[in-house]
C-alpha cells in the first residue's frame, strides 16, 4: 500500500506511538511518502523507524492510496492543501484539542495499520470553495471558510455582495465569512452561524460584528456564484482562506464558486456527525 503522511512538528508527547506506527508500515512492506517538514523533525529522533519512507516532498506531486494527517484540524486543513485536487482519502489522527476533522485519537497510532486493513471506514466527500480574484498569491481553495475582513485596526468595511449576479446586501461589518458545511463548526459557529451536516450542498454567509442587527447568517446553494467587493476607509482588506491570508486593495472584487474537486475525509464507521457534535459540544451532559 502507498501511504502519504503529513503532520504537525509538535509531536514530542507522541513520539513513541509514531515510532510504533512507522515500524508497522515497514513491516507491512508499505511505501511511504512523507512531507519534508515532518521528516526533518522525525529523522533526528527516530532514524531507524523511517525505513518505509521512500520519498520526502513538500510538493503535491505524489500518489498514494491513503493520506494520514497527524495533528489537529489546522494540520488537517494543511494536509488537504498538500493533497490538492488528487482526491485521495485523508484520515485524521487527533493530537490537538477539538478535532472535528481528525476523527481518531492519537492512542490509535500503534494499531492504525491493522485498522486500515479492517476496512471499517467511511469516506465523506467534502466540497471546497474556489476564490477567483486578480493578484491572488495563495492556494485559491478553502475547505473550511473564506473570510473577508478589515485590515488590522481599520474601521469596518462595506462588503458589497451579489448572488448569481443580483445585488444581495452591503454588509457593514468587521468582515464576512463564507463557510462550507465542513467549516460550519469553526469560525462560522463563533459568530452565531448554523451547524450544517458536512455533505449538504450549501454555503453559509455570516457577517462578523455587523453594524445592523438585521444582517443575519444566510444559507445559500453552493452552486451559487457569489461576488464580494469590499469598500471602506482603509487602503487594503484581508482575504483569508483556511488561515492563509493575503492583503488586497480595497475595491478588488472577489468571486467565490464551488471547486471542481472535493476533499475526501475518512472516518470510522461508528463515528458520525451527530456523535461528533455530542462529544465535542458536550450536548446532553448537563
Amino acid at each position: 500500500m502507498k501511504i502519504a503522511i503529513y503532520g504537525s512538528r509538535r509531536q514530542h508527547d507522541h513520539l513513541t506511538r509514531i515510532e510504533a506506527f512507522m515500524k508497522a508500515l515497514a513491516a507491512a512492506g508499505d511505501e511511504v511518502v512523507m512531507h519534508s517538514k515532518l521528516y526533518k523533525y522525525l529523522v533526528s529522533l527516530m532514524p531507524l523507524a523511517l525505513g518505509a519512507v521512500t520519498r520526502v516532498t513538500d510538493r503535491g506531486n505524489f500518489d498514494a492510496d491513503i493520506v494520514i494527517s497527524i495533528g489537529g484540524d489546522g494540520t488537517f486543513l494543511r494536509t488537504a492543501m498538500w493533497v490538492g485536487d488528487k482526491e485521495i482519502p485523508i484520515l485524521g489522527i487527533n493530537t490537538g484539542r477539538l478535532g472535528y476533522l481528525t476523527s481518531l485519537p492519537v492512542t490509535c497510532l500503534p494499531t492504525l495499520r491493522g485498522l486500515i486493513d479492517s476496512d471499517r471506514f467511511t469516506v465523506s466527500r467534502r466540497r471546497l470553495i474556489e476564490v477567483v480574484s486578480p493578484e491572488l498569491n495563495i492556494w485559491p481553495f478553502a475547505l473550511n471558510e473564506v473570510t473577508i475582513s478589515k485590515d488590522d485596526s481599520a474601521s469596518m468595511i462595506d462588503a458589497n455582495t451579489t448572488l448569481n449576479g443580483v445585488d444581495l446586501a452591503d454588509y457593514r461589518a468587521d468582515g464576512l465569512i463564507v463557510s462550507t458545511p465542513t467549516g460550519s463548526t469553526a469560525y462560522n459557529l463563533s459568530v452565531g452561524g448554523p451547524l450544517i451536516e458536512p455533505e449538504t450542498p450549501v454555503w453559509v454567509i455570516s457577517p462578523i460584528a455587523a453594524h445592523t442587527l438585521s444582517m443575519r447568517p444566510l444559507v445559500v446553494s453552493d452552486t451559487s456564484r457569489l461576488t464580494i467587493c469590499p469598500d471602506g476607509r482603509a487602503s487594503h482588506f484581508r482575504l483569508t482562506l483556511d488561515g492563509r491570508w493575503t492583503a488586497l486593495d480595497i475595491g478588488t472584487t472577489v468571486e467565490l464558486r464551488r471547486a471542481r474537486f472535493d476533499t475526501l475525509v475518512m472516518r470510522p464507521d461508528n463515528i458520525d456527525f451527530a456523535t461528533t457534535l455530542r462529544e465535542k459540544l458536550h450536548w446532553g451532559l448537563d
